[in-house]
């Protein structure tokens, strides 16, 4: 039996690889912000992993409700003359996923954060530090939250 094969046929899975449990085949995802960062990348995350997503609950074999999603950015430190030196960006988001009546995933609350030094004379690329920050920070919960589910 070749190698693939036989990794196959014991479960094995690379890792990272997202098998959507069973009742997601079509999945309506719930959200009152429709271009939020973080949907956006769900959503692919979810049509590359093959699950089709559905524009209505009714035609939906689960829902994956978006309950809370919000980010933005704190003072971490300032200099002596008052001037903020540090930021924090953070990015929190509340979900959960039912399959009709049965809850697979409870209501979860996820909070990632980065910070990053501010320089006054540098202001268009620490916006740009900070735009790709919270792209990571995105990229980071939708991993977080595909594993969660592929786990079920």
């Amino acid at each position: 039996m070749p190698l693939a094969s036989s990794l196959v046929a014991c479960g094995f899975h690379l890792q990272g690889a997202f098998a959507p449990p069973a009742g997601m085949e079509r999945t309506y995802i719930a959200s009152n912000d429709r271009l939020s960062p973080f949907l956006r990348a769900f959503e692919n995350e979810l049509r590359a992993a093959g699950v089709e997503l559905s524009e209505s609950a009714t035609d939906a074999t689960a829902t994956f409700t978006i309950s809370f999603d919000e980010t933005a950015q704190r003072v971490l430190s300032v200099s002596a003359r008052n001037v903020p030196t540090e930021y924090e960006v953070f990015y929190t988001i509340a979900y959960r996923l039912d399959a009709g009546a049965a809850t697979l995933l409870p209501q979860q609350t996820l909070t990632l954060t980065r910070d990053y030094t501010y320089d006054s004379t540098l202001v268009l690329g620490k916006a740009r530090e900070e735009e790709l920050l919270r792209e990571a920070i995105v990229q980071d919960l939708v991993r977080i939250v595909m594993k969660q589910i592929s786990t079920l």
